[in-house]
This record gives structure tokens, sequence and C-alpha cells, in this order.
């Protein structure tokens, strides 16, 4: 990663910007120590992550379409008092 001073982060910000596309991340220090950190959109989205909705997640399982056989007890109910 790449580290920018913040005033030279302030006066370059379109190569700044550039550079989150073509370098990755960018580092900016103010006063020698690292404060914050520019990611493109694209870096950002991969870390953010959008997760899938439940039935999306077993959709795309490996598993789906799978037949799945179930053993059922066939004794009576439990009696009930009512």
């Amino acid at each position: 990663m790449q580290s920018w001073q913040l005033q030279e982060a302030k006066a370059r910000l379109s190569a700044l910007v550039r550079e989150t596309e073509d370098g990755g991340p960018q580092v900016i220090t103010v006063r020698g120590r690292p404060c914050a950190v520019v990611l493109s959109k694209r870096d950002f989205d991969r870390l953010k992550g959008r997760k899938p909705s439940l039935v999306q997640f077993l959709r795309d399982s490996p598993l789906a379409g799978t037949e799945l056989e179930f053993d059922r007890d066939p004794s009576a109910s439990r009696p009930v008092d009512l």
C-alpha cells in the first residue's frame, strides 16, 4: 500500500483516487501515523460482501435438488388428556 501525507492527499485527490483503482488501497497519514485508508468502490463492495438470502443460499447449495428420505415413526401418537 502506498502512503500519502494528509496535505499531499488533499492537494492530489484526483491522483489518489486513480491510484486506488490501479494500485489498491492507499494509506493516509497524519504526523507520520496511519489514520485512514482509501479504497476503490470495487474493493469496498468486496469487503462489505452482500450476503444472499436464506432462500438463495439454499438454491445455490451443492445439495439443491437432492431427494431427502425421512423414516417416520409408524407408532400411534402419544395420548393427550383433554
